[in-house]
């Protein structure tokens, strides 16, 4: 696919929410989603890179994408990408590939996955439409992007740096879920919660790995609805943006 150039980019969504500003919700914890994509537009039919391709921007009014905290399955059967694969893409086919996982975990009453590699069904992912952080003892770990299978979402580098501005040590590694559950039985497993353009901050109250149920009291969380309430403050306009994260309109 190519690139599109910056100034088309920009100088084309800034002319596009010119034209649709009125329809920005103006309630909290609402906005004008704005999504780009490209797609293959070449008359035929057949199985080969396109010679054309025609790049859009949606613009859609929406509110919380979660409007409750999560109960969230650990797949350990599914798959939703490999190392040497797009899973580090925001690509429909990302999407498509983990419906039926979802919608198995849906029938067994949970609203998404949390995937884990494709080889040891061990090491934690991403979680259906976010990127995943676990904040054990002072210490907040998300999982590392080295295998390309992780989407290298803007929210995630956001929260990163909020919480490095809180003084929590931040690391992207490589967390197994024996690890995830031993510190949960250790008391030491505070928070875990997901992060993505639409999610924003999601709190997951409820995490099952086979047979075992690990809960949270999201009731006495401090550092997810700080995150939350500091990348609100910026996008509000509320306090300074010291990081260039703000494009005027």
């Amino acid at each position: 696919m190519p690139q599109v150039p910056e100034e088309i980019f920009m100088e084309g969504m800034r002319l596009l929410i010119e034209l649709d500003k009125n329809w920005i919700p103006q309630m909290e914890d609402h906005s004008l989603y704005i999504r780009p994509f490209m797609f293959s537009s070449d008359e035929m039919i057949g199985v080969r890179p396109s010679d054309k391709y025609k790049f859009m921007i949606l613009l859609s009014p929406t509110g919380p994408y979660y409007s409750a905290p999560m109960r969230i399955y650990v797949e350990e059967q599914y798959v939703r990408a490999v190392p040497g694969g797009v899973g580090y893409a925001k690509a429909a086919g990302n999407y498509g590939g983990a419906m039926y996982a979802t919608a198995q975990a849906k029938l067994k009453g949970y609203d998404q996955v949390l995937w884990t590699d494709a080889f040891e069904h061990k090491y934690v992912q991403e979680c259906g439409t976010m990127n995943v952080f676990f904040i054990i003892g002072n210490t907040a770990i998300t999982p590392n992007l080295d295998e390309g299978t992780i989407l290298a979402g803007v929210t995630r580098d956001s929260t990163m740096a909020v919480l490095r501005e809180m003084g929590f040590n931040v690391e992207e590694k490589p967390l197994s879920i024996d690890d995830i559950i031993d510190a949960y039985k250790a008391g030491v497993l505070y928070e875990v919660f997901g992060t993505g353009t639409a999610a924003t901050i999601s709190f997951i109250k409820e995490l099952r790995y086979k047979d075992f149920t690990m809960k949270f009291d999201i009731d006495n969380w401090k550092t997810a609805p700080d995150v939350k309430s500091r990348l609100n403050a910026i996008r509000y306009g509320q306090v300074e943006d010291t990081h260039g994260w703000m494009y005027k309109i």
